[in-house]
């Protein structure tokens, strides 16, 4: 299993980037996350509202946000969030979040 160095911890990471054991999330984890496996520099307040939400919504019901509930929750248009996580909203941002792979996500 890969494994991602942020600092002096070793995380678990799967094939496609997203957190073994997602209970290791933190703000300096989401950082190192979206460099390494999204190619994004430096996640900024927009990027922010897009997690911060999708973490809330996934610790309140155990599941990730559909797509639609993101857009109007966080008040960007889809292509918007695109530019934000070019991989999407699905794979990207909820990767970032430290969030398990959501179901139905290629």
């Amino acid at each position: 299993m890969p494994v991602l160095k942020v600092k002096e911890r070793n995380i678990e990471i799967n094939e496609e980037g997203f957190l073994v054991n997602p209970e290791e999330w933190d703000k300096e984890l989401a950082v190192a996350l979206a460099k390494t496996q999204e190619d994004i520099d430096e996640l900024t307040d927009d990027h922010w509202k897009v997690i911060d939400y999708i973490r809330e919504y996934y610790l309140d019901k155990n599941i990730a946000p559909m797509v639609r509930k993101v857009c109007k929750n966080s008040g960007f248009n889809l292509k918007y969030i695109f530019q934000l996580f070019p991989s999407g909203p699905a794979k990207g941002a909820c990767k970032v979040a430290g969030l398990p792979k959501p179901d139905g996500c290629v």
